[in-house]
């Protein structure tokens, strides 16, 4: 049962699968053969990209997970006792059914009183940046990957269910075929990497009008286009002033905790606004989800003072674009009312990042941290604005 009995539905915005060791590799192409690999070092499985052991998830099988909320503590309270990383994460578990395929989450799902949540896969995170001097390698990839995503998960699994097919966009016409396959498949919102776009003369800004094709083909679909945390590919930047190698975001240093910030979803805000992208595709809707929101002030400073200085720059005001055209996912420690009233509570969505560790245990406890603002918005963080933009429930029609 439901720890909180709640007056509105729930549509959780951010709840993740964990793939199996074929997701990456069962229908990789020929060419692309030998690209993702597993090994065992001294008794434990390590992915091979490329010929590389990546570091980047330490146990990539997912067969031996930290407990859902495990850091839940650690996020709302820091950590005063100076508890080791170990201790904090506490007892793993063996993961059951419920994290590898949609019937058993389900069920899960009505334990915690959740009725939709989008699902974004977990491992997919590692691949564009380990292979972003090779952009058909990457379409390859993520083709590979969505096709086991569609075979496992389906994309709209029950009306309540929504996984989320990654799309990279190197190559736009190989955005655009993907999107399409997806489409096909019943996809309700794609996944793009908040982070530069690789390409065969280096990286470029997604908010270009190349890529307007394809934000377009978005608009046209009628879906949101997803932007999770993820590697952006921002080690290299830290590495000037750190050096180290992989980017491994389960051990980071001080200077890195704090260096890195939110930067990676500021800068993509940036590259939408300051490149027009949202102002030239005024439909789009993008959702930012696993980024916190404690950027947005300082974000909204910036374009502001830039805009106000350079008005002809901007096709229109960069932070009404912004509002018109971006879901938040806030971090379930931050202040929700000061958000609602800077981006307006019809762009405040709810993710609890279940079954992470850095998530909620139990997703419904959220409502906890929105008391005091009107019962309306509660209503549409929990599930009302979710609802309304992947049209199902009440906003089906």
């Amino acid at each position: 049962m439901p720890s909180r009995e709640l007056a509105f539905p729930v549509f959780d915005a951010d709840n993740h699968l964990y793939e199996t060791r074929e997701a990456l590799t069962k229908f990789l192409p020929d060419r692309a053969k030998g690209a993702i690999d597993y090994i065992e070092v001294k008794g434990r499985t390590k992915i091979v990209v490329r010929g590389h052991i990546s570091d980047y998830i330490p146990n990539p099988t997912f067969d031996v997970v930290a407990r859902p909320g495990a850091q839940e503590d650690y996020f709302r309270n820091g950590n005063p006792d100076g508890k080791s990383y170990r201790e904090i994460m506490g007892d793993p578990m063996k993961a059951i059914p419920a994290f590898r395929e949609p019937a058993a989450r389900l069920k899960v799902m009505d334990d915690l009183g959740l009725d939709y949540s989008l699902m974004f896969p977990t491992l997919a995170s590692l691949v564009e940046e380990r292979m972003k001097d090779d952009p058909e390698l990457i379409h390859d990839v993520i083709h590979a990957l969505n096709q086991w995503m569609h075979e496992t998960w389906s994309f709209d699994y029950e009306g309540r269910i929504f996984a989320t097919p990654v799309i990279t966009l190197p190559i736009v016409d190989r955005a655009l075929a993907e999107l399409e396959w997806c489409l096909e498949r019943g996809a309700r919102t794609v996944l793009v990497r908040p982070a530069p776009v690789p390409g065969f003369r280096g990286s470029r800004s997604f908010g270009l009008p190349e890529f307007d094709p394809f934000w377009d083909a978005c608009v046209k679909a009628g879906i949101p286009v997803s932007m999770h945390a993820s590697d952006s590919g921002y080690n290299e930047f830290l590495s000037a002033w750190e050096p180290a190698g992989e980017f491994t975001p389960f051990r980071p240093t001080a200077f890195r905790m704090t260096a890195m910030g939110k930067r990676p979803i500021e800068d993509t805000v940036y590259a939408l606004t300051c490149h027009g992208a949202l102002s030239r595709n005024p439909d789009l809707r993008i959702l930012s989800i696993e980024n916190g929101a404690d950027w947005i002030p300082h974000v909204f400073h910036a374009l502001s003072d830039t805009y106000a200085k350079m008005p002809s720059a901007f096709l229109e005001d960069p932070i009404a674009a912004f509002k018109r055209c971006v879901y938040v996912s806030p971090f379930w420690e931050e202040n929700f009312k000061e958000l609602a009233a800077l981006v307006g509570a019809d762009r405040v969505v709810f993710g609890s990042d279940w079954p992470h560790p850095e998530g909620l245990a139990d997703p419904v406890s959220y409502v906890d941290d929105l008391a005091g603002m009107p019962e309306d918005d509660i209503a549409k963080i929990m599930g009302g604005n979710m609802m309304r933009l992947f049209k199902v429930g009440a906003h089906a029609g």
